[in-house]
C-alpha cells in the first residue's frame, strides 16, 4: 500500500478514535508512525471496557499501526495454514544459519493481536539474528478464553518437531502477553516431561495477573501506554473474573523455573509492567536459571517495535543474546 494512503488511514484512525479536531492538529505535528502509537494505545487503553465494539476497534488499530512501519529488505514472507491457526515464516534473503528457528508469540493483551500485529517485531528479529522467525495467530479472548492460546502455541510447537526440529534448536521469543505465552508454553512442556526450547527472549513480559509489583503504582503516572484498568479488562477476558489470578498458569512469575533455558527479560523503565520483569528474573535466578535484565531508560511498553535508536540496541541485544546461546 502506498504511504500516502497509509497516511491517510491513520489521520482518519485518529480522527474516529482521539476525538477533538484541536488535539487532532496537535497530533498531526507527529509523524505518522507517532500517531499510530498515540492512536492505537489511546483506544486500547481508554478504559476497562473490552466490548465486541472496543476490541474491533483495538484490533483494527493493531493491524493499521503494523502498516507504518517499513518491513526491512533482505527478507521473504510466507503465510502456511498449521491446522486452522495463521503462521508466518519470516525468512532471510541471504545465507543464514538453517539449524535454529525462532518461535514468536506476539502480545496484545491476549484480547488483540494478528500476523500482521507480529511482523513488525518478527520481521525485526529477523535482520537482527539473521536466523528464520515462524509466528503465528493464536485465538484470541474473550471470544476464546484460556486455555485457547495455550492450546494454539503447544499446536505450533508440535508442527515445528514435526518438521524436523528439535526443542534445542528453537529460541522462544515474545512480547507483553506473548511473553506470558512463551513461559507457559516452557510449563506446559516441562508438565508433559518434554525438552524445553534452547533459550528465550522476552520484551515486557506481562507475568503477574496478580498486579502485586511496586511499578503498578510507582509507574502509573509515567507509562504513557498502559494502565491499571486496561490490564484488569484483559486478564479478566482472558481468565475470567473468579480465579486465582496466583496460579502459575496465569502468572508464570509463580511457576518453579527449575530446568528452565536462559533467559533475556528486557523492559523500559517508565513501565507499570517493570516490576513483572524484575521479580521475574529474581526468581529465575533463585532457580539457577541464567537470566538477564535489561532496563531502559525512558523506554515504554515495548518500544522495540519503534524506528528508534533505543529499539535498535535492545533488538540488538537480543541477537547477541541468542547468539551467544546457539
Amino acid at each position: 500500500m502506498a504511504r500516502t494512503e497509509v497516511d491517510k488511514q491513520i489521520r482518519a484512525f485518529v480522527r474516529e478514535h482521539i476525538g477533538k479536531q484541536d488535539k487532532l492538529d496537535e497530533k498531526e505535528k507527529m509523524s505518522p508512525i507517532m500517531q499510530a502509537l498515540k492512536a492505537v494505545h489511546s483506544v486500547a487503553t481508554a478504559g476497562d471496557s473490552i466490548s465486541p465494539e472496543d476490541l474491533k476497534k483495538q484490533r483494527t488499530g493493531m493491524d493499521l499501526f503494523s502498516k507504518l512501519v517499513t518491513i526491512p529488505v533482505g527478507i521473504s514472507f510466507k503465510g502456511v495454514k498449521v491446522k486452522d491457526i495463521n503462521c508466518e515464516w519470516i525468512v532471510p534473503d541471504s545465507a543464514h544459519d538453517k539449524r535454529y528457528v525462532i518461535l514468536y508469540c506476539h502480545g496484545g493483551g491476549y484480547t488483540c493481536g494478528s500476523i500482521n500485529y507480529a511482523r513488525v517485531l518478527s520481521s525485526k528479529l529477523c535482520i537482527h539474528t539473521g536466523l528464520t522467525v515462524f509466528s503465528f495467530e493464536y485465538r484470541l479472548s474473550p471470544e476464546n478464553p484460556y486455555p485457547a492460546a495455550i492450546d494454539d502455541a503447544m499446536t505450533v510447537w508440535d508442527h515445528l518437531m514435526y518438521l524436523g526440529y528439535g526443542a534445542k534448536d528453537i529460541i522462544i521469543c515474545g512480547d507483553s502477553a506473548g511473553g506470558n505465552l512463551a513461559l507457559e508454553i516452557c510449563s506446559r512442556l516441562r508438565s508433559e516431561n518434554r525438552i524445553l526450547p534452547r533459550a528465550m527472549a522476552l520484551m515486557s513480559p506481562w507475568t503477574d495477573m496478580t498486579m502485586s509489583g511496586d511499578s503498578y503504582d510507582e509507574c502509573k503516572d509515567i507509562d504513557p501506554i498502559l494502565t491499571a484498568e486496561y490490564i484488569k479488562a484483559c486478564r479478566g477476558a482472558y481468565a475470567g473474573s473468579h480465579v486465582d489470578f496466583s496460579l502459575p498458569q496465569f502468572s508464570p512469575l509463580y511457576e518453579d523455573f527449575d530446568g528452565y533455558p536462559p533467559v533475556l527479560v528486557q523492559v523500559g523503565s517508565n513501565e507499570i509492567l517493570k516490576s513483572d520483569s524484575e521479580r521475574l528474573v529474581e526468581r529465575l535466578k533463585k532457580s539457577d536459571v541464567r537470566a538477564l535484565l535489561e532496563v531502559y531508560e525512558d523506554g515504554w511498553h515495548v518500544f522495540q517495535q519503534m524506528p528508534i535508536r533505543k529499539a535498535s540496541k535492545a533488538i540488538n541485544s537480543i541477537g547477541g543474546f541468542i547468539y551467544d546461546n546457539v
